[in-house]
């Protein structure tokens, strides 16, 4: 069988009303869940619907991943420290939400990441949240500073649940201005959740917790439920 590096131009395209179902949960063994497939909406909606997103390197197939502790934010958790909240208080960015959703993305897939050579935002996946954002379903919040574009975050929004995937900085907070500033306002707007993917130090500081594989999956689908 031949495998394609990034998506199989041969797989169905999949859209937004259509629905795909990946193995199940119990069949997990580690944090790859399955690999192949495309971007396309209905399959993107349906693998963050069952707790699962994609993430694979240049040259790799398309990798559909669920890592095992799962890091999220809760509201009652989320961390604003004090020098965040004087400087979000004095508005040294100009918050934007929604404003360049494909500015963001690219800040995201230029950014220079410590320890990593390249980037997982290659051309794909920018045209396939480009193509979610068109549809409604992800969103960006952008820090812009004297008028020029200098930090964002970007994620997807299903219900009362909000995907995290990705952020940059090009002048120092940018990036944490921009998504502290979003995560207020999903959890005004009745959030229950954000999943931050992979535990890490910087989202710890942000309030994030680890939670069991397990545990996320049963959460995300009560939510989903609910909405």
């Amino acid at each position: 069988m031949h495998v394609y590096p990034g998506p199989d131009p041969a797989f169905p395209y999949l859209a937004e009303d259509c629905r795909y179902l990946f193995p199940p949960p119990e069949t997990w063994d580690g944090n790859i869940v399955a690999v192949g497939g495309n971007l396309s909406p209905g399959m993107l909606l349906s693998a963050y619907e069952q707790g699962i997103f994609p993430w694979y390197g240049p040259g790799d197939p398309l990798i559909w991943q669920s890592p095992d502790p799962r890091m999220v934010i809760f509201p009652e958790r989320l961390h604003v420290s004090k020098s965040m909240r004087k400087l979000l208080g004095r508005d040294e960015f100009d918050i934007g939400f929604d404003r360049d959703f494909a500015a963001v993305i690219r800040g995201c897939a230029e950014v220079e990441r410590p320890g990593q050579d390249g980037t997982w935002i290659d051309d794909d996946i920018t045209a396939a949240y480009v193509e979610m954002h068109r549809l409604g379903r992800a969103h960006s919040a952008e820090a812009y500073l004297d008028g020029k574009l200098v930090g964002g975050c970007y994620g997807v929004r299903l219900g009362r649940v909000f995907f995290g995937e990705s952020m940059f900085a090009l002048k120092p907070n940018a990036s944490k201005a921009a998504f502290l500033s979003l995560a207020q306002r999903l959890f005004a707007d009745g959030v229950v959740f954000i999943d931050c993917q992979v535990p890490t130090e910087h989202l710890y500081s942000l309030g994030g917790q680890g939670m069991r594989r397990g545990d996320f999956i049963a959460l995300l689908k009560e939510t989903l439920r609910a909405r």
